[in-house]
């Protein structure tokens, strides 16, 4: 939850601004029911939040475009880009997922906690003493400062109300674009957390495997929303930038620098294959854990040992342990 005019100097998403404008023009908007869009409003769903940004790109002016959905915005911009993939230039997915927290399996346990979340957001968003809003707080941010807790503990109330608060969480908890993500036509990067608190890492590495040919960047924090100071923060604009605007390759002869495993020598895909490869784990459990069919890694398995001139795994495992990889 947003609001445009509030979160300009705050330290949570300043550099979110700042860094994503350097060499490109932001066009950011508060969700219905949220910061300076209409508070009093009937609907909270996927049609109405998907009508929403497409009433912004028209009243932009926007015919190309890249389009950025961090968390729940991750499946509203996959359905706007499987809905209109000849505007989509780019769809970029940060601590996004298929299915919210009601559509997934969850424990008797996870269920109470999910629904209590909501109650929280009914009794306790609107009050002065943020004790409850702290809860968010700590969710979104646990490495996050005194400053960046307080500022987002405030950020909630100003943002919305307690009622839309907790429609809108509900909505969002019943997200399912389980047989929409599979249409994504346009060229996909995912970016997760490795200890996202709010949305687990695994939502995301499922989200990335079921996208044709998307691919998956783990980042290395506990934040949802990563902060500035986070080797994390560089490593997301970096591959960013990498994805929007790629540098052409060096000409090379070696087909592998033990030094520099990048994606000249191997793809994304192969690369969080081979590094599951150095961790132990076999095609089965790789597959499993990638959402792909087995076939499909023995395929990638392959060009990874073609790619790095080796014969077997334990050669491969060598190879990869040398740049880092699986230690």
């Amino acid at each position: 939850m947003t609001h445009l005019d509030y979160d300009y100097d705050s330290p949570v998403w300043h550099h979110w601004l700042r860094d994503l404008s350097r060499e490109n023009t932001l066009v950011r908007y508060d969700q219905r029911g949220c910061g300076l869009s209409d508070r009093n409003v009937k609907e909270f769903s996927m049609e109405a939040w998907i009508n929403d940004l497409d009433a912004v790109v028209n009243a932009q002016g926007l015919e190309r475009f890249a389009l950025l959905g961090p968390s729940q915005g991750g499946a509203v911009a996959i359905n706007y880009a499987v809905r209109y993939p000849e505007k989509v230039t780019h769809l970029i997915l940060y601590g996004s997922y298929i299915r919210g927290r009601f559509r997934r399996k969850l424990t008797k346990e996870q269920r109470i906690e999910a629904n209590s979340l909501i109650d929280l957001m009914q009794v306790g968003w609107g009050k002065d003493n943020p004790a409850f809003r702290q809860v968010f707080s700590t969710l979104f941010m646990p490495e996050g400062t005194e400053d960046q807790i307080k500022w987002f503990n405030d950020l909630q109330r100003i943002s919305t109300s307690p009622e839309n608060a907790a429609r809108i969480e509900r909505a969002v908890y019943n997200i399912d674009i389980s047989d929409v993500v599979s249409k994504v036509s346009v060229p996909t990067m995912v970016l997760h957390s490795r200890g996202d608190a709010m949305i687990p890492f695994e939502e995301g590495r499922r989200l990335a495997g079921l996208i044709p040919n998307a691919i998956f960047v783990p980042l290395q924090s506990k934040n949802h929303l990563i902060l500035e100071f986070e080797p994390a923060w560089q490593h997301f604009l970096n591959a960013l930038k990498g994805f929007i605007k790629p540098k052409k390759p060096k000409p090379s002869s070696a087909k592998y620098l033990p030094t520099s495993m990048t994606e000249q020598d191997l793809t994304s895909r192969e690369m969080e294959i081979l590094e599951l490869i150095a961790r132990g784990l076999n095609n089965a459990q790789i597959a499993q854990r990638l959402f792909i069919a087995s076939k499909t890694v023995r395929n990638h398995i392959t060009n990874i040992y073609s790619k790095l001139n080796v014969a077997n795994r334990a050669q491969a495992i060598v190879k990869a342990r040398e740049a880092g990889l699986g230690i």
